[in-house]
């Protein structure tokens, strides 16, 4: 059962992924945040940015009581499994990690990291406190190790303390 702080951070990218604010995820909030984040990328993204969050979209909604509606309720059973699921996890810090790594150089610069919280938050948003305590070696660049480290800690983790815990901003309980 995930506890009060993984609720917390789950409600943060929930909401952020809501377009309508209707409480419940289609698959069409997926598309809608693929269709921002391709915004503001370089062209040709589109296509990879839709297969990634159908991608998500599916896993989710497998595990959904209504196949055609995804709520918090529904992402956090799907939570709840990732900590016996270590390889979904990692494939899928990998996938995001080739999402948000623009120009491909295998890093994520502070812009590429900004661009995709504000294609998730749909606004302009100040990512530099966040990116700095997710650069754990200060080297002004987040490695892929370091992603990856990041994303369970998000999806998997249970720790307030954890830099991952900020990957998409600071949820309530942090």
């Amino acid at each position: 059962m995930a506890s009060t702080f993984q609720r917390d951070k789950v409600n943060l990218v929930f909401t952020a992924m809501d377009s309508d604010g209707d409480g419940i995820l289609r698959e069409d909030d997926f598309a809608a945040l693929a269709r921002r984040w391709a915004s503001v990328r370089v062209a040709g993204d589109e296509d990879r940015l839709i297969a990634i969050m159908h991608g998500w979209w599916s896993t989710l909604a497998a595990r959904s009581r209504d196949p055609e509606s995804v709520a918090v309720d529904d992402v956090l059973t799907v939570v709840d499994l990732l900590g016996q699921m270590p390889g979904a996890v990692t494939a899928t810090a990998e996938a995001m990690f080739e999402a948000v790594d623009e120009d491909g150089d295998g890093r994520i610069s502070p812009v590429e990291y900004r661009l995709m919280i504000e294609a998730w938050n749909g606004r302009p948003t100040d990512t530099s406190d966040a990116f700095a305590r997710l650069d754990l070696d200060g080297d002004g660049i987040i490695s892929r190790s370091e992603f990856a480290q990041h994303w369970r800690e998000f999806w998997a983790g249970d720790d307030p303390a954890a830099p991952g815990t900020y990957v998409f901003g600071t949820p309530r309980a942090a």
